[in-house]
Parts: structure tokens; sequence; C-alpha cells
């Protein structure tokens, strides 16, 4: 606790004095432009991965980078709800489901009944992506594991984008072309970021003149 302690410490007097106008301009309101959905991973640093200061993202984070698909209910829902605060009150401009590499709840999906029996939540939470693994295990029977862990990080952001469409204001937004959706793969070890090409179906390297 004490570096944590420290580290705030740190943050007043170094980081916060860097950028003391733009916390006093953040006082009163925030307009991120874009809603940042990825894993809860303590690798995964979505500011860092962006460059971004504060203000400009608003974060959704949980295990394996997931999105319900929408519906009316009157649960406690924090995944839907930070959602529809980004694009109804906030209206952001753009979303990113962010997956990356060795991603411990997407390899979850493959583990034994037992073992997710051990943390039922997260079994049930890991239901939302089992057509993914449903797919790979069908179409990829034989694929080696670290193939098939890429192949499942990757496929799986693809398939969060498309939970994304069956919330009403959002698939109106992105249909009026007002709204863009993002699907990227980061790799934790080599600091590369792919964005995902609807047209080619692939996942290509983000580099400085690439173009959106």
């Amino acid at each position: 606790m004490d570096r944590l302690y420290q580290g705030t410490v740190r943050f007043r007097e170094s980081d916060y004095q860097d950028h003391k106008e733009l916390f006093q301009q953040l006082k009163q309101k925030q307009s991120p432009h874009t809603l940042f959905i990825g894993c809860s991973d303590s690798r995964v640093v979505p500011s860092l991965i962006t460059q971004t200061l504060p203000g400009e993202l608003f974060v959704v984070r949980n295990v394996a980078n997931i999105v319900p698909p929408y519906r009316d209910t009157n649960e406690y829902v924090a995944t839907l709800s930070a959602i529809e605060f980004a694009i109804k009150a906030l209206k952001v401009e753009n979303i990113v489901v962010c997956g990356h590499s060795n991603c411990g709840g997407c390899n979850a999906l493959y583990a034994p009944e037992e073992k997710l029996n051990e943390v039922p939540h997260v079994k049930k939470w890991l239901e939302i992506s089992h057509p993914v693994r449903d797919s790979i295990q069908k179409e990829y029977p034989a694929v080696e594991e670290e193939k098939r862990e890429w192949m499942t990080a990757q496929m799986n952001v693809v398939h969060q984008m498309q939970n994304l469409l069956t919330y009403p204001y959002i698939s109106e937004r992105y249909e009026s072309g007002t709204l863009n959706i993002i699907g990227w793969y980061y790799i934790i070890e080599t600091g590369e970021v792919f964005n995902y090409n609807r047209q080619s179906g692939e996942f290509e390297l983000i580099t400085e003149n690439y173009c959106f």
C-alpha cells in the first residue's frame, strides 16, 4: 500500500503540475471523444496505449472486453449503463473495442468445467463469448494452442463490435455516419496495435501513415 500512497504524492507533485491547467478546465465537465472498451487486465493501460490525456477517453473495462447484447432490464448492468451514458449523455464520436494478447478471459473460454465452477460469475459472464469459442472449435478443431489464443482474442473483438450494433441508439448513429466503431488487438510484448479492417476481415498493424 505504501507504493500506492506515495504514487498519489508523486502524481500531485509531478504529473498534475504538468497538466494543471487542463485539470482546471476539466473540473466541471468532461467531453471525451472516445468510448474505450478494454479488458480489466492490469497490463492494458488505455491512456498509455493511445497517448491520450485526461478527459479524452471514457473507459469501460471488464473481463475479456465483453459487450453484452442490448436488452431492456431492471437489473444492475454496469457495462450497459456505461455504454448508454457515453453515447447518450457524452455523445462520444468513437467506440474502440480493444482486445489483447494472452487474454486470461479469452483463454478461460476453453477451461475445464470444474475450473470455471470456482469462479461462477466469471463463468456466467463468459457465456456472452461462447459463440466465439464454438466457432473456432468447429472451424479449426486441430489448431495449435498459441494460434488459437490470438484467433480467439481477435474474433472476440469482432463479436463485441457486432454486439454493439444491437443497441438501437448505437446502430442509429453508426448507420448515419456520426459514430465510428473500431476494433483493436494489442500485443503486450511488442506494443503493436492492430486495427480491424471490415472490408478485408483482417487485423492490420497501425503504423505512422495508417489511414482509418
